[in-house]
């Protein structure tokens, strides 16, 4: 019931519908900005063993406030750009804050959120050439990595829902690519997922999407987003063409005034957790 509200909301507060751009609302003022009169969640940085990368790697967790090992959570994995790793949504987008905020206010479904660090190589700090081609594709074997040791060391080590209804995916630029490309290619382990002002590295819409009625059966939601003055606004603008051309219920929100930084992708977050599980 909740999700059947909080998107109908959605729609009505931004103007949009299932399959058409419009006007969007901003986060309100201070959703972005440390309360010291609520209860806040936690960060930690857990280890895991990669067998795709032959190492040892790192992401940082986030778990709400009121946090209990004797419930069971649903999952969102939070991607990075081609810049960052997994401190730069902490570092830049205060994520922990907006969540604080957002459940103080009772507008978010309590959740675990991971945040790893995408470029899935044994190297993986955002040093020297980003945009070599061993680091590109870095960010591609990370499909493998989150599918394969990432996920199943999160089910480990957290009191989490294992289903795909309770996992979710979303990410900025070269994230927000490997969010569409991961979870759209993947339905049956993501039925949420998030494209933030996503990267040329966004597979093709027809690639992304080549069976548009099983999408439309097992997509809770998806949600594309992106700045109106982002010089990437071509790669989601071609995804919701496909998308409303196959009548594939999707969210397409385009920001005015917005370009290709966290204050896009700080709001892209505001509203998409909102509207999760």
């Amino acid at each position: 019931m909740k999700q059947i509200v909080l998107s109908a909301f959605f729609l009505l507060l931004c103007g949009l519908t299932a399959y058409s751009q419009g006007p969007a609302e901003q986060a309100p003022q201070g959703f972005d900005v440390v309360r010291a009169d609520i209860a806040q969640g936690k960060i930690d940085t857990i280890i895991y063993a990669s067998e795709t990368v032959g190492t040892n790697r790192k992401a940082l967790v986030y778990t709400p406030p009121g946090f209990s090992k004797t419930k069971k959570y649903p999952v969102l994995y939070l991607l990075h750009g081609i810049g960052g790793d997994e401190k730069e949504w902490f570092n830049n987008g205060v994520p922990h804050v907006i969540f604080d905020n957002l459940y103080a206010e009772g507008k978010m479904e309590p959740m675990i959120v991971v945040l790893p660090n995408g470029r899935a190589m044994k190297d993986d700090r955002a040093t020297g050439n980003i945009m070599a081609p061993d680091k590109v594709q870095a960010f591609a074997t990370f499909e493998q990595d989150l599918l394969n040791d990432l996920i199943p060391f999160v089910e480990k080590s957290y009191p989490v829902k294992k289903d795909r209804e309770h996992r979710a995916i979303a990410g900025l630029s070269m994230g927000g690519g490997q969010s569409l490309n991961f979870g759209l290619g993947n339905l049956d382990q993501f039925a949420w997922v998030g494209g933030f002002s996503s990267a040329p590295n966004t597979k093709a819409p027809e690639v992304l999407v080549p069976d548009p009625e099983k999408a439309r059966k097992q997509l809770k939601l998806l949600y594309v987003s992106c700045g109106d003055q982002d010089g990437l606004l071509h790669v989601s603008k071609r995804t919701n063409e496909y998308l409303k051309a196959n009548e594939v219920p999707h969210i397409y929100r385009i920001i005015p005034n917005g370009y290709h930084d966290f204050k896009v992708w700080k709001d892209d977050l505001y509203h998409y957790v909102q509207m999760l599980f």
